[in-house]
């Protein structure tokens, strides 16, 4: 497929799922003096996530370009652009996961094409030292959809816990923040000894690309340290439109 194909596809799921198409914000943000760039789809709809009403309502999906000066190093493997598009759906204290995850299986699977047997998934493995549990609920649901348990893979925060500021030690008092499931494409491509014995979708050889990442924003920060419960929980999920144009064409690049 091309990209504005795939862009096309998504905006028009979505909206048929009751979300409101809204426009794309400036790369460089609008009153906001905490970074320098808009790094995700979701950064200017912060206070949407906090309780503030959208004026489009509580369902809203679009297309977002963006920038992460963290990944300027890894600029020049198979999957870092300098710059790349984000494509987004929100539900603000409307749906959640029993409804975000099929949604997102069904638009990879019927709407792009892509194989089942090529998905492979991962989910949160808890920070009890937090009181942040372990997300088993995320895979049940992936593996009723088909996904076999042995491509479901779970990780500490440093990789499946999505915030504006990072892991859960990093974010200041008042940010919100939660656990994610991410979706890997299997390029099938060989494993590189030099990234590790056992190849895994958070590989660095190359051969697996994150496409997808479904956010679950139900925390926010105490100003001890502790992480309270939103009063409305949240979805965020964001896609990688240059990678998921790869992968229904199976190019490892």
């Amino acid at each position: 497929m091309k990209v504005a194909e795939v862009r096309q596809k998504y905006l028009k799921f979505f909206e048929a799922r009751g979300h409101v198409v809204i426009p794309s914000v400036p790369l460089v943000p609008e009153n906001d003096p905490t970074t320098l760039f808009v790094s995700s789809g979701m950064q200017p709809l912060l206070p949407y996530f906090m309780g503030e009403p959208h004026p489009k309502g509580t369902r809203v999906t679009n297309t977002q370009l963006s920038f992460r000066a963290g990944d300027i190093e890894e600029i020049g493997d198979n999957r870092h652009t300098t710059t790349f598009e984000m494509l987004g759906n929100w539900s603000f204290g409307d749906y959640f996961k029993d409804e975000q995850i099929p949604w997102v299986f069904e638009f990879l699977t019927k709407e792009l094409g892509i194989p089942v047997e090529r998905l492979w998934m991962t989910c949160f493995a808890g920070e009890p030292s937090l009181q942040i549990p372990r997300d088993d609920e995320s895979a049940e649901i992936w593996k009723k959809l088909g996904i076999q348990e042995s491509r479901i893979h779970y990780y500490d925060s440093s990789k499946n816990w999505w915030s504006r500021s990072g892991k859960p030690e990093q974010m200041p008092a008042g940010e919100p923040g939660g656990p994610s499931s991410e979706i890997f494409y299997d390029f099938g491509t060989s494993h590189d000894p030099a990234f590790g014995p056992e190849c895994h979708p958070n590989c660095d050889c190359g051969r697996f690309v994150e496409i997808g990442n479904c956010v679950f924003m139900v925390y926010q920060k105490m100003g001890d340290g502790s992480f309270a419960k939103l009063t409305k929980v949240n979805v965020d999920f964001g896609g990688g439109l240059e990678r998921l144009t790869a992968a229904t064409e199976n190019t490892p690049d």
